[in-house]
This record gives structure tokens, sequence and C-alpha cells, in this order.
């Protein structure tokens, strides 16, 4: 079978869309580039303290708001003689999804006062992701967002930092957003755009729910950091905030997370390593059906299955399938405790992926193949709840062809290739690393 367009085009994609190739090895556990990366929020506390100079603070910050020796912002805002010599006061924190410690998974985090600081912490994740309160925002000087992205356009910290960004515009605050990695490089941006007819970047509103997850026409996988973001959203959905990105130093597009030097913490309790974090892309939409994505086991979004997936026969299907840089070998698992509630205690008939070649590894080519696959053999058994499907997916009608089977999917994901140096070139003058 001859390789396809977007296969073949992938790893080109960085050229095209005006970044800086390094060449690489073909050995995938070793990169070439590598480099001691200082995020955002030492940065700050070196040589950008100004910004936050005899301020009343508030932070969106949790697990992942560290500098290079694990010290959190919390902490060191509260006790850091160069933050104590510049005044700065730190009256309020913001905890998004998965709560301050990143280890909720459910709706409706309560708030609460933080026993070492005495600080108050709002959640901002209660039915959905919400803004801060006005009435605590009145109260404060300026607001720091520091959180770790997963290079996924589902993630919902962005849009916490999206709905925070409105509400410090309207209050007249200015934003200041701590740069982090994008864990997956900043070379690669590929896979379906979210349709515009599902995205809303609106806050929540009485009646109207927000789509944290489903913000704004991007691709899947979007390679941009969390400040480029910032600088992107700040533009393009015109929210006016007075924006302050504070770049790391020394990181540049081509470097995985593991080639930064800076520990590694899950950002959410299924994002449990950077391998999970690579194939949560292909999977996430996933969660809309009934089909396990191994939550409740050591390797979730690493691993599928489910009692009534036909696996000897998925798996043929996908070994026809052109999906480079991944393994899929066959494997039973057993969910413990799920926070799905699929299968929990059950012996579940899986599929497991092995990354082979990360630099060749589209996850929006793996999940469409797994979709089509699932199709052909189990037709009545996968019961997608379409729009939450579509919602992370991004393209409902792409969905439709694949579970039809009318069209290959890799054909399906080149016509998503326009689109995607679109967004790349309108991005473009937001980044801030080469």
């Amino acid at each position: 079978m001859p390789v396809p367009l977007s296969a073949r085009l992938f790893l080109l994609l960085p050229l095209l869309a005006g970044c800086t190739v390094t060449h690489k090895p073909i050995d995938p556990t070793y990169d070439l580039a590598r480099a001691k990366v200082i995020p955002g929020i030492t940065v700050l506390l070196q040589d950008s303290i100004g910004l936050i100079r005899g301020k009343r603070v508030g932070v969106i910050a949790n697990q992942t708001s560290i500098d290079e020796r694990r010290r959190n912002l919390v902490d060191l805002l509260s006790t850091d003689s160069r933050a104590r010599e510049a005044s700065v006061r730190l009256v309020a924190v913001f905890a998004p999804e998965h709560g301050i410690r990143g280890t909720e998974d459910r709706t409706d985090l309560p708030d609460y006062v933080d026993p070492r600081t005495g600080v108050r912490i709002y959640s901002l994740y209660r039915a959905t992701t919400t803004a801060p309160p006005d009435s605590v925002v009145r109260q404060l000087d300026a607001i720091v967002f520091d959180l770790q992205d997963v290079g996924t356009r589902t993630w919902t910290y962005v849009g916490a930092m999206v709905y925070a960004m409105r509400s410090a515009a309207r209050h007249g605050k200015p934003f200041i957003v701590l740069d982090r990695p994008n864990p997956l490089t900043g070379f690669y941006s590929e896979g379906p755009m979210l349709d515009s007819a599902l995205a809303n970047a609106d806050t929540a509103l009485p009646g109207r729910p927000a789509r944290a997850y489903a913000l704004h026409p991007m691709p899947l996988r979007h390679g941009l950091t969390m400040g480029e973001m910032a600088l992107y959203y700040n533009q393009e959905l015109a929210i006016g905030a007075d924006l302050h990105v504070v770049p790391m130093r020394g990181w540049s597009r081509d470097l995985w997370f593991d080639r930064t030097d800076l520990p590694w913490v899950k950002p959410s309790p299924a994002i449990v390593s950077l391998q999970s974090a690579l194939l949560y892309p292909s999977l996430v939409a996933f969660e809309r059906t009934r089909l396990s994505v191994g939550r409740g086991t050591d390797a979730p979004f690493q691993r599928f299955g489910a009692p009534w997936m036909k696996v000897r026969e998925v798996l043929d299907l996908l070994a026809q399938r052109p999906i480079r840089g991944i393994r899929f070998e066959a494997e039973t698992f057993v969910p413990n405790a799920p926070t799905d509630g699929k299968y929990g205690g059950v012996r579940v008939p899986g599929i497991r992926m092995w990354i082979t070649n990360r630099n060749q590894v589209q996850p929006s080519r793996i999940g469409a193949n797994v979709l089509w696959a699932l199709a052909r053999t189990s037709p009545d058994s996968l019961r997608i709840d379409s729009l939450g499907f579509d919602l992370r997916f991004g393209d409902s009608d792409m969905r439709r062809a694949l579970v039809s089977g009318t069209e290959d999917p890799d054909v399906l994901l080149d016509r998503e290739l326009a689109s995607v140096f679109e967004f790349r070139d309108r991005a473009r003058p937001h980044f801030l690393y080469r």
C-alpha cells in the first residue's frame, strides 16, 4: 500500500510552516536535541519580578506549577526571598480541573483554605471549567497563570486560561503567563481541525455550558506552548487582555519534554508519562464510547479494549494500514477502579500501543484508523456519543465517514492538511521560540 500524502508530509510540516528543522537519528530512544530549560516561573523570579512587585497577586496553579528544583509557585510566592523583597502578596489561588494537587478526577471541586499558606484556594472546576469569581478578581492587582499543557486541543487548562484572561481584561488587571514546554515538541501540528460549528470559547453562562476542551478551530495536536496560545487567543478572540508572557530560557521547538532536564509531573491523573501524553489525542475521543482507553491501569491512553472487541480482527485491519512510529500488540488488561466506570475488575481483551519512533507518530492517524477498524468489526457495540466524540475528535463529517467505511482514513486526514497549514501560518507570528 502506498504511503499516503499526510504521512509523507507530516515530517515536512515544520519546514513548510517556517520552523527550523533539526535532522534526528532514526533510533527512537534518542533525540539529538537536548537543552537545560529554565521555565517561566524561574525567569519571573530572576529578572521579571517587576511584573508583580508590590502587587496583590492571584495565581492559577496546580502540581505542575514548579521550577526546575520542584518548588511550587504557591510556595515560592509565599516564602522566596525575592518575592518578599519585592513585597509580593499572594492573596488567592485558583485551581483548575483535577484540583490544586492534580489528583481529583471528578466535578464540583470545593474551595478551601490552604493550611500551609493560609491562602484560600478557589476551584475553577464545578460542573464545568469556570472563570475566577469577579468578587475575587476585583481584589487583585494581577493574575499569574502557570499550568502545564499537553499539546492537545482538548486540554481544559487552556480553557481556564482563556476564561481568566477574559476576566482580567474586563477588570483591567494584568495577566501574566509563565511559559512551559509543549511536551510533544513545537514541531508538529496535525489532525482534524475543530469544526467552527462545534467550537465555543465563551465562558459558561446560564443555560449555555462552557466548552473548555473545544474552544476554537485548531488542529488536534497544535504545536504551541501555553504562552504562545495565550498570545494567539488574545488576538484571535479579541480578548484585549493586558497580557505578559514570561518565556522560558533554552527551549526550542524540536525538544521533547524528556530532553529539557525539567522534572516530569503528571499533569492529570491519567497522563502518567510522556508516552501517555503523546498517545492521549489518539484515544481521547473514545472516552465518549464504550471502549476503555486504559483508565484504571498503569498505562492509560497507551492501550484500549472492551469485552466485545474482536482483537484479532482489529489487529489484522490495523496491520494493513500505513501507520508509522507505532506497534500494536494484543494484550488483556484489568482496570482497577477506573474513573470512567468502564469494566472495573473485568479482564478486558485489548490492544497495547508501543511507540517505536515518536518523531513519526501521528496520533490523529492512529485514532482515525482505530475508529475505522472498530466500526468495521463491531459496528453495534461501540455506541458513540456523537456530540461528545465530535467535540474531542473535531469533525462530525469525518467521524461519520470513518464509521460508515465509505472513505479511507488517510484520505480523510489528507484533506485537513491545508487547514492545518493555514492554522500554523496564523499562529506563527506568536511563536516565541525557534
